[in-house]
């Protein structure tokens, strides 16, 4: 192969060039400059793990990775909150531990709940409010400080927590579109398909209504920040059934060698599981209706933009039926009536600007 260098000016930093023996040997040096820029910013007992945290997403107050928790057959999430250089330290530092603290306090209140509630969290398994904490009987070293830091600086806090598999709703819910586009709707019985997978999506979203609805009733939490980005499935368990279905999908026997012969045809995902919140950076413990309304607002809005093709649900199933939020408790009406003038109160600011 050739090379394909272009002109750069003097001071400029050499480019990679195509020919491969040349982009091997300048591609390893930049995986080890970002690995070995990742596990700097990483707290010290997730420097020399094996395998090494990995990152999944980064926010504008944290980062998430996917980690282990004592063992690597137990998987755990760390949300990490680094210090923010633009803030006094001092205020750096009680900020981070005040918002780690509050999300830890609204999981573990929501985890004693027990499974029989309604509302499924990712479960605390650790955390340090402040890297820089002294400890008795442990260096600054063995705790990840830096010694850079100034005195009385935060070095920033991190939250280890259960690691939830599955798939959020917004990528389930986008592969239901995909899944619908690449149908041939003149075929015949498709029409059949997409009524019965039309109604897999109504029961998810009463189910998000209801899982919505526990957590502000029985739990005394708001989200802050509910979107399908921040609802995730977990898949039932091997062999678990419910209404007939297995992971959402004819058990065993039922229709096992129907269509044994026919072609594969495109197959819509699977939307049965445990409805699972996740994400309580923004949540705060409050019984308002107002507070309430506001939630569900968000996640209004947020369904609205991101999921057209099932926002004219949206009311219907997850707000006002009796499987979702409007049954989920006995002041589901008042706080239903209350996102009424919530809306009203958007609309206006939406015109106004």
């Amino acid at each position: 192969m050739t090379s394909t260098n272009s002109q750069s000016t003097p001071g400029d930093p050499p480019l990679v060039t195509t020919q491969s023996t040349q982009h091997s040997e300048n591609v390893l040096p930049l995986r080890s400059a970002a690995l070995q820029e990742q596990r700097s910013v990483l707290p010290a007992p997730f420097t020399n793990t094996s395998p090494p945290p990995s990152l999944i997403t980064q926010g504008a107050e944290a980062l998430l990775y996917h980690t282990h928790f004592l063992s690597p057959s137990t998987p755990a999430a760390l949300k990490l909150r680094p210090s923010k250089a633009y803030r006094h330290p001092t205020l750096d530092a009680r900020l981070t531990k005040q918002r780690v603290l509050a999300e830890a306090r609204v999981l573990v209140k929501l985890s004693a709940l027990g499974p029989g509630s309604g509302v499924s969290v990712p479960a605390v398994l650790s955390l340090e409010w402040d890297v820089a904490r002294k400890v008795k009987g442990l260096s600054g070293e063995q705790r990840g400080a830096r010694s850079d830091a100034g005195q009385g600086a935060g070095q920033g806090a991190w939250l280890l927590m259960e690691w939830i598999e599955g798939k959020s709703v917004k990528e389930l819910l986008r592969e239901w579109d995909a899944w619908f586009k690449s149908l041939d709707h003149d075929a015949p019985g498709v029409r059949e398909d997409i009524a019965t997978q039309e109604e897999e999506v109504k029961k998810l979203l009463r189910r998000i209504g209801r899982a919505v609805g526990a957590m502000h009733a029985k739990g005394g939490v708001v989200h802050g920040d509910l979107t399908s980005s921040n609802i995730m499935i977990r898949p039932f368990a091997k062999g678990h059934q419910q209404n007939g279905l297995t992971n959402g999908k004819p058990a065993k026997g039922e229709d096992a060698d129907a269509d044994a012969d026919a072609e594969p045809k495109p197959e819509p995902p699977d939307l049965a599981g445990e409805i699972v919140l996740i994400d309580f950076g923004l949540a705060t413990q409050s019984v308002q209706d107002e507070d309430r309304a506001v939630d569900l607002y968000v996640l209004e809005r947020a369904f609205g933009s991101t999921h057209p093709r099932q926002e004219g649900w949206f009311d219907a199933e997850v707000l006002q039926g009796q499987e979702g939020y409007r049954g989920s408790f006995k002041g589901s009406n008042v706080v239903l009536k209350r996102l009424d003038e919530v809306r009203l109160r958007g609309r206006k600011r939406s015109m106004v600007g």
